[in-house]
């Protein structure tokens, strides 16, 4: 299949991968041939991603243009690449674009993928025939290999001997141990059967290039993370030669860890349970963990120790920790039966907040029931009940007084929108009659009053189908309530007072209209964050009609953007159009035009060169809004810092002909004819015909009769009305030749002279100029 033809040739210099160490600068020669049948407009200009921008300090893309007849070159146009002087070892990628979008849209734009490589500080710089050597794939600090844990990584070590005598070349990884990696050299191809032969070196001829094979297996405990070993390669012609390259690997974290608990004494009377747990650390990190237990009882009755409570792993390591559990209180021991269980289960912290397994070994210890002779405290318990009934009686004359404590909100600052939530204690809560709640605000609210004459009211003890109610009575005297609304929602600074008053009792201890000492607690609700404008630009302040005008902005918090809008308005106050709109759905890009042309980095969204056809003549002001999705209705926006001017296409003269012909001094008969015809291209213009200056389409034709009053000289003259392009005219000198009269005859009548048609422009004579 036959390539298709490109109408623009460009040489690049050097073609390949450039080298540099950090604080060089590399430059880069291109040479542009239009081969096309017209003149273009041609740019260059390079697409890179963040970090290439880091290495270059690059804050946008350096652009060239350059106008080129058919069949022209270009001067070599250099283009140069400061490396930053704290730039990392590596290989980056990065793309140079060849545009032409007014001349060859359909040939253009073309890329060429290129590379940079950053070399260590401690290479020799390197000649042109000495050797050099890549790696591939390619690597740098935000473009690691990622290693798989179960088989080794393998990297391929390209050798160019550019040399004139043969060379061998060996291999080493200076900062790994010999267990970190395997090195595996070509087969020189005098191996066989039989043979044992050990290729210890890379035998290269002039100008001819290998590969030697790299694979990295890492030992079972090294550590999760990034590593970037150095690689060296040996010239044996040139043993002084320093070649250096970095490899940067991830090893990815493996959380593996191995929990089993043994019981060595499992059934108590009056010792301790003792058990053993062991810990096993399979994976690559240092795992720190924190011992405890939790009870799988309603009730922890029991007591526990470890030794020791916190265990610290390296990789491929195990520990051994010893647990004691009591059992308690003493008086919950079993009288009769098999005894009392009491089950438990492990439950570790990880210091690093790293994932544990999700399911823990659980362990049980027997409480043996009492021996016979214990029972003779039962006569002591029968005593100290008649104590406690009279100590009952004398607390129900003097109850205890309410008492009103942690009153606090959910959260002390919230966001608009979510409502103030409150808790608080009510201790002896059998005496409280009513609560009430008053706020003090940036809103007026009313006072709320919750009546506990009959019990809990229900606002206060009914919750939602899948909701706990927001107050409950434990221990029969304790009223803790949580998580009660209040509805207040708007923005502002709030301080919530909550007051407790008695219930009306026996007269004599009654505590008619007393309060119990009130609290208060204060609440911040902040305005809901929206989406924001940070940053919007266009880049150059002049256009031509049909060309791409080229956006950029940066949103901060793009995942609350609903939509951005692009707005363009004149001078005059009229709509460039309709506004144009891009959709997201939770932040993220519907449009994939423009989700190619946009990153998201460090909560900002960063559009660069997005692009809107310019179809209006004229002075333009632009402006973006962001609207956001959390329900605020709250637009930001920014204008463009200036106006931008779009001028119309240039207009020209396609061709001006009288007669068909186009030479500029012409020669007409008197009493012929003289035909005009014309074409012009452009838009807004104002077409005129000279010297008779009137008004003609930008397409047309008309006829004359050649006589002695014809112009001497006929133009075509083109103006822009808007008066943003210079005038263009075109015109003939034209050189009547009189008509030889015959000799009239005696007796004949002469023919009268022809007169012109009433709407001829030559009834008058035009003056000469």
């Amino acid at each position: 299949m036959q390539a298709k033809f490109n109408p623009l040739q460009v040489i690049i210099n050097p073609p390949g991968i450039q080298f540099g160490m950090p604080g060089d600068t590399i430059e880069l020669y291109i040479v542009v041939i239009n081969q096309g049948d017209q003149s273009a407009v041609i740019d260059l200009y390079f697409v890179f991603d963040e970090v290439f921008q880091n290495l270059t300090g690059w804050s946008s893309s350096p652009r060239e243009s350059l106008a080129l007849a058919p069949g022209q070159n270009s001067d070599e146009v250099i283009f140069e690449f400061q490396i930053a002087a704290n730039a990392l070892p590596g290989t980056y990628d990065y793309t140079l674009v060849v545009d032409s979008p007014l001349h060859y849209p359909q040939d253009t734009p073309i890329t060429f993928a290129n590379k940079i490589k950053v070399l260590l500080k401690e290479q020799t710089a390197i000649r042109v025939n000495d050797p050099t050597f890549s790696i591939r794939p390619n690597t740098n600090p935000n473009k690691p290999l990622i290693f798989n844990l179960s088989e080794p990584l393998q990297v391929e070590v390209i050798v160019d001997n550019r040399s004139y005598l043969v060379d061998r070349f060996r291999l080493s990884c200076p900062d790994l141990d010999d267990d970190w990696f395997t090195i595996n050299y070509p087969a020189t191809g005098f191996e066989g059967p039989g043979l044992v032969s050990d290729v210890t070196a890379l035998e290269l001829n002039p100008g001819t290039q290998g590969q030697i094979l790299l694979k990295f297996h890492p030992p079972g405990d090294t550590l999760a993370g990034s590593y970037s070993p150095t690689i060296r390669l040996y010239s044996e012609n040139s043993p002084d030669l320093v070649l250096l390259d970095l490899v940067y690997i991830q090893i990815p974290t493996n959380y593996r860890l191995d929990i089993e608990l043994n019981t060595i004494l499992g059934q108590v009377s009056r010792s301790l349970g003792k058990y053993e747990l062991s810990l096993a650390n399979q994976g690559n990190i240092v795992r720190e963990l924190i011992l405890n237990l939790k009870s799988r009882d309603e009730e922890e009755l029991y007591t526990y120790k470890f030794d020791p409570t916190e265990v610290r792993l390296l990789p491929n390591r195990s520990a051994v920790a010893n647990l004691t559990v009591k059992p308690k209180p003493w008086w919950r021991r079993p009288w009769f039966g098999a005894g009392l269980a009491v089950n438990f289960q492990l439950n570790i912290k990880d210091q690093q907040n790293l994932p544990l397994p999700n399911t823990l070994p659980q362990g049980t210890l027997v409480w043996k029931p009492r021996p016979w002779w214990q029972f003779l405290l039962l006569i002591l318990a029968i005593l100290g009940l008649l104590g406690g009934i009279g100590f009952i009686i004398w607390r129900i004359l003097n109850p205890d007084p309410l008492r009103l404590e942690n009153f606090s909100a959910n959260d002390s600052q919230i966001t608009e929108g979510d409502e103030v939530a409150l808790n608080w204690e009510i201790h002896h809560s059998k005496q409280l009659k009513k609560l009430i709640l008053t706020a003090k605000g940036s809103q007026p609210i009313q006072p709320i009053t919750y009546d506990f004459s009959n019990g809990i009211p229900e606002t206060l003890g009914k919750g939602s189908a899948n909701e706990i109610p927001p107050c409950q009575v434990q221990d029969k005297q304790e009223l803790i309530c949580s998580n009660v609304k209040t509805g207040v929602k708007t923005k502002g600074n709030y301080t919530f007072e909550l007051q407790a008053f008695y219930r009306n009792g026996i007269q004599i201890f009654s505590r008619n209209n007393q309060v119990a000492p009130p609290q208060t607690t204060q609440v911040e609700i902040a305005e809901k964050p929206i989406a924001s404008v940070i940053d919007f630009q266009l880049d150059k302040p002049q256009y031509t009609k049909a060309e791409n005008i080229l956006f950029s902005w940066t949103i901060a918090r793009p995942l609350l953007l609903s939509q951005l809008q692009v707005i363009g308005n004149a001078d005059d106050g009229t709509s460039y159009g309709e506004p144009v709109t891009y959709k997201f759905n939770q932040g993220n890009i519907t449009d994939p035009k423009l989700k190619k042309l946009c990153t998201q980095q460090n909560q900002q969204l960063q559009c660069k060169n997005i692009p809107l056809v310019a179809n209006k003549v004229g002075n333009f002001a632009f402006e973006i809004k962001a609207v956001s999705n959390n329900g605020s209705g709250k637009i930001n926006s920014k204008k463009a810092e200036s106006k931008i001017q779009i001028l119309p296409k240039p207009f020209k003269i396609v061709y001006f002909k009288i007669n068909g012909s186009e030479q500029p001094n012409l020669v007409l008969n008197e009493g012929t004819s003289a035909i005009l015809s014309w074409r012009v291209e452009g838009e807004n213009i104002q077409v005129k015909l000279l010297p008779y200056g009137n008004d003609v389409p930008a397409v047309g034709s008309t006829k004359f009769p050649v006589n002695q009053a014809f112009p001497p000289q006929i133009g075509l003259l083109v103006n822009d009305i808007s008066g943003k392009q210079q005038p263009q005219q075109r015109g003939f000198a034209i050189t009547v030749l009189k008509k030889v009269e015959p000799t009239p005859i005696p007796g004949i009548n002469p023919i009268p002279p022809i007169l012109p048609p009433s709407n001829s422009p030559f009834k008058t004579p035009l003056p000469r100029r």
